[in-house]
């Protein structure tokens, strides 16, 4: 594979994914934070301005819960921290391409498409890595606890 096939094919298309991957977990942390901020916002005005019980005690339990899914979701999905952790991995790969194109250093010596290469892959396998142990450790955080009960 030569450098313009590895560019295209590797890098460019790595930073088109973790763009796109970013900018979606910003728009579904910054959404679903927004609402429930106004959601939570919402219950003290509601309560503090009703004249009839039943459709307010409704309303405030409709909010509180809506509150306690969104929150829930939020850390599901983990939209914020994927939001970083793509945006900086991708910003990683968009500033060793324009070292490597402008043979900067380190890329000034005579073997940098090998450097690249080494460059770039070890920035998305720490990035495959941190997720996955990310992951992992989640998984073992809702596995129940032997001898608790």
């Amino acid at each position: 594979m030569n450098e313009d096939e590895y560019i295209a094919s590797r890098v460019d298309e790595q930073i088109g994914w973790y763009d796109k991957k970013s900018r979606s977990a910003q728009h579904w942390f910054k959404r679903l934070r927004g609402t429930e901020i106004v959601a939570a916002a919402a219950i003290p005005v509601i309560a503090g301005f009703a004249s009839d019980p039943f459709p307010v005690a409704f309303v405030v339990a409709v909010l509180g819960a809506s509150i306690a899914v969104i929150s829930a979701a939020i850390g599901l999905n983990q939209f914020q921290e994927n939001w970083t952790e793509y945006r900086k991995t991708c910003e990683s790969l968009k500033y060793e391409k324009f070292l490597y194109l402008t043979r900067a250093d380190p890329y000034h010596e005579e073997d940098a498409f090998r450097l690249f290469v080494q460059r770039v892959e070890s920035l998305l396998v720490n990035e495959n890595r941190a997720w996955s142990q990310y992951t992992q450790a989640s998984i073992d955080d809702t596995k129940p606890k032997a001898g608790i009960g």
